[in-house]
């Protein structure tokens, strides 16, 4: 099923034409002419059928006895085939809000996820013919390819490979529109945006996470701060060699195991005076 225009004319010079109609059976009928008044009078009534009033960003999807004769986008007074039923479609942007879901990610991990879908018809027959309602089906598949996506990427990522539902919102709601798109296309629905708005560890292992993310963080600071107090030991090793200042091994290393000590604590160092040898 297929959109296309429906056969519509100018819905001024139908109603001129309708009034036309009423106003010869009326005459036909004070000059007691009873079957031309009556004719006239019935195509006055089925040209009535056919007026239709299009609002901005509506759709009238029309129908002749059960057959989809085609749809009227344009807004405006219109007069279209007698005897035809009309559907409203709107065309407007409209936004679903999803519910908080909870699902497990990839990893197992139960977490609150919940996303706002921006969409609009693009094609009114596939919307009136292809689905019993689009506005439920727009819902349902939106969460259900939310629950898809979220089940396919991990919350966090600590192995630091693929993406992540936390740290890849824009490529990962990225695949959740193409998701969606490819759900709703048979109901004439085009996706234009698709964002998470909640996004959590669910209360039963959210502690335990938390704890989890912040040695994770302290673990990379500590590597970050040891990678550089490695690079300025050497750094000064190197300069005070440069320097003319020569140090044998044992020295050295007793510099360097100050300068690790100073710079890797977390608290303030007191220097100490080494009276004998490492040895």
């Amino acid at each position: 099923m297929q959109e296309r225009k429906a056969i519509a004319f100018n819905g001024f010079l139908g109603v001129l034409i309708i009034l036309i109609c009423a106003g010869a059976g009326v005459y036909s009928l004070m000059q007691q002419v009873i079957v031309p008044a009556i004719l006239l009078f019935i195509v006055a009534v089925l040209l009535m059928t056919g007026v239709v009033i299009v609002p901005p960003n509506q759709a009238y999807v029309v129908t002749f006895f059960g057959k989809y004769v085609g749809t009227i986008r344009a807004n405006g007074l219109f007069l279209t085939i007698p005897l035809t039923t009309r559907q409203r479609v709107t065309l407007r942007i409209r936004n679903f809000n999803s519910k908080t879901l909870k699902v497990n990610d990839v990893e197992g991990n139960p977490i609150e996820i919940a996303a706002v879908i921006v969409y609009r018809v693009i094609d009114t027959a596939k919307a009136a013919f292809n689905v019993d309602d689009y506005e439920e089906f727009v819902a349902i598949q939106s969460e259900a390819a939310v629950r898809y996506i979220a089940s396919n990427y991990p919350y966090d990522n600590f192995n630091e490979t693929g993406y992540s539902l936390r740290e890849n919102g824009d490529e990962i709601t990225g695949k959740l529109q193409a998701e969606l798109e490819a759900r709703l296309n048979e109901a004439g629905v085009e996706v234009m945006e698709a964002r998470f708005t909640h996004l959590a560890y669910s209360t039963e292992i959210a502690q335990a996470m938390l704890q989890r993310q912040q040695a994770s963080a302290i673990i990379a600071a500590r590597k970050m701060i040891v990678q550089g107090a490695v690079g300025m030991a050497m750094d000064a090793v190197e300069a005070l060699n440069e320097g003319e200042l020569e140090l044998d091994p044992e020295r050295k290393a007793q510099m360097v195991n100050n300068l690790m000590v100073a710079i890797v604590s977390d608290r303030g160092t007191q220097p100490v005076v080494n009276n004998g040898t490492l040895y």
